[in-house]
């Protein structure tokens, strides 16, 4: 198995999450529980900003992380310098690189770009920082201008090229062919940088893998512009029991870093997450929890441990006499009969129904009991 850099960009993209601001202290929170659970390289902010941001990004580079600490800047050399007195062991450099961007955002030139690119790039080389090239909207640029883009890059000192889907406009079909003709034509190590905007960036994200992209540019929860980043769960979850790649990440705390990064971000964590959602080894349907209940594998792709989650057996409409006999004799100690756990299914779904929700536990000891005074009377 080659290797692979996760680069997190929490703080910077995700917190570019339009109504997301995290304070300084749960940057620092943020950053070591990257560090821990194995991020190879944190994208800590952008310097530049100065004031709070500045001084985050500095006390992150204090704490003396296993991680690289990366700096996002403009392609201008004094944003770079700002870089290096917070401290920053590496610095991503972007520019943007599609017609529709040269035109309309920078009103500019593709002579322009390179020549600013190569500019910052060769200042940021002389001053032995690692340097990640950034092509914004490398998704929409014409081919031919990207692969002479990195050339220049790699040239002028840069260690990798961002390959930028900044609008989440790619499949995973073309991303693969893309990046494997960028490869071919360059020979620069690829970052994938993917957005969410069609549900795609984690798939994306693979396919640049497969295709050779040496980096995998994420965020927690999938947190980002708009629709948002590919998620570092889903990522590194997905490399390992998909692609047969294990970074050797300390996955059992995924759920604690997601449960922080969403209460840090004020974005709830949706039970039906991928990875790291409630629902994901909650089991109410009558086959799926039987299934489970004889043999987890049937119905989980990996353990619940794996991540920092609990199996879950719900009661509720569509559950079956497996799952309440289950749940009453691991929860209660109480051996049900099969004629008891039919009439105890028959109220469950009619109070389901009615509550329009799956049952709480006390609720299911009411029903028991209920049943068994009536039949006193």
């Amino acid at each position: 198995m080659r290797h692979l850099t996760i680069v997190d960009t929490t703080l910077r993209d995700g917190e570019q999450t339009a109504g997301v601001v995290f304070a300084n202290q749960e940057k620092l929170r943020i950053a070591r529980l990257l560090d821990e659970v194995g991020v190879q390289q944190i994208e800590a902010g952008v310097p530049v900003m100065g004031g709070d941001e500045k001084k985050a990004i500095s006390d992150i580079v204090k704490l003396g992380l296993k991680a690289s600490i990366m700096g996002w800047n403009r392609a201008v050399v004094s944003d770079i310098e700002t870089s290096l007195a917070c401290g920053v062991d590496a610095v991503a450099i972007s520019i943007s690189t599609s017609d529709i961007h040269i035109e309309h955002k920078l009103m500019t030139t593709r002579e322009d770009v390179l020549e600013r690119m190569i500019k910052a790039t060769t200042f940021a080389k002389s001053q032995g920082l690692y340097i990640s090239v950034n092509a914004e909207d490398a998704s929409r640029t014409d081919m031919d201008f990207l692969v002479q883009f990195a050339r220049e890059a790699k040239k002028a000192g840069a260690n990798r090229l961002r390959y930028c889907d900044t609008v989440g406009i790619l499949d995973p079909f073309t991303t693969y062919d893309r990046i494997k003709t960028l490869i071919e034509k360059t020979g620069l190590d690829i970052e994938m940088h993917t957005h969410d905007d069609f549900g795609m960036a984690t798939a994306n994200a693979l396919a640049g893998v497969k295709a050779g992209a040496t980096h995998v540019g994420v965020t927690v929860n999938g947190l980002g512009e708009r629709a948002g980043n590919a998620a570092l769960e889903e990522v590194v979850m997905a490399l390992k029991h998909l692609l047969d790649t294990d970074l050797n990440f300390v996955t059992e705390r995924f759920v604690e870093l997601s449960e922080y990064v969403a209460r840090a971000s004020g974005r709830m964590l949706p039970p039906w997450k991928s990875i790291v959602g409630s629902n994901m080894f909650a089991h109410e349907s009558g086959i799926h929890a039987d299934g489970a209940l004889k043999n987890p594998n049937t119905y989980e792709a990996f353990s619940p441990e794996d991540v920092g989650l609990e199996r879950q057996i719900v009661i509720g409409k569509h559950s079956g006499t497996a799952a309440i006999k289950a749940k009453f004799r691991h929860e209660y100690g109480k051996e049900m009969s099969d004629g008891d756990a039919e009439e105890m299914l028959v109220r469950v779904r009619a109070m389901a129904v009615d509550m329009k929700r799956s049952l709480f536990d006390k609720e299911l000891a009411y029903i028991y009991g209920d049943m068994l005074k009536q039949r006193q009377r």
